[in-house]
């Protein structure tokens, strides 16, 4: 505990993501996955391709119980930022976790499951988009 002369600092307040837009919605999104080290983030814009969502973000996770946390910890870091998903699927599974944020729908796979259903390959012609990661942030920050 620290002492009075102390100053306890806190981490900087993130801003609302309420009324934000369908891509700063995948952005944060990704920003998280990034942060937990989910594997293979992809960002499909599918707008032009399913009237049921503007983004599909589309993960994997190491084990099963990464794809669980990978699911929580979205919910919840979104949370801290006023927005929580309209549907939550797969909370119990450890193959696929699914959160509805209505624009923007996020999956997270066991690496197994995401080879078996192949989102990615029933969208191929969606537009991808890249985000930086916190990596290529540090890169770009270090040159």
């Amino acid at each position: 505990m620290p002492n009075q002369t102390e100053e306890i600092k806190e981490a900087p307040m993130l801003p609302t993501l309420s009324g934000a837009t369908p891509e700063e919605l995948a952005h944060a999104i990704f920003d998280v996955l990034d942060a937990k080290k989910a594997e293979d983030i992809r960002v499909l814009r599918v707008h032009d391709h399913t009237v049921i969502t503007d983004y599909f973000i589309i993960c994997s996770g190491r084990s099963s119980t990464q794809v669980k946390s990978l699911g929580g910890e979205v919910e919840f870091k979104l949370g801290e930022r006023g927005v929580d998903p309209a549907h939550y699927e797969g909370r119990d599974n450890g193959n696929w976790v699914v959160l509805d944020y209505s624009s923007v729908i996020l999956h997270v796979f066991s690496r197994e499951s995401r080879e078996f259903y192949k989102l990615e390959k029933l969208y191929g012609d969606a537009e991808e988009i890249k985000f930086a990661g916190i990596d290529e942030k540090a890169e770009a920050e270090a040159t």
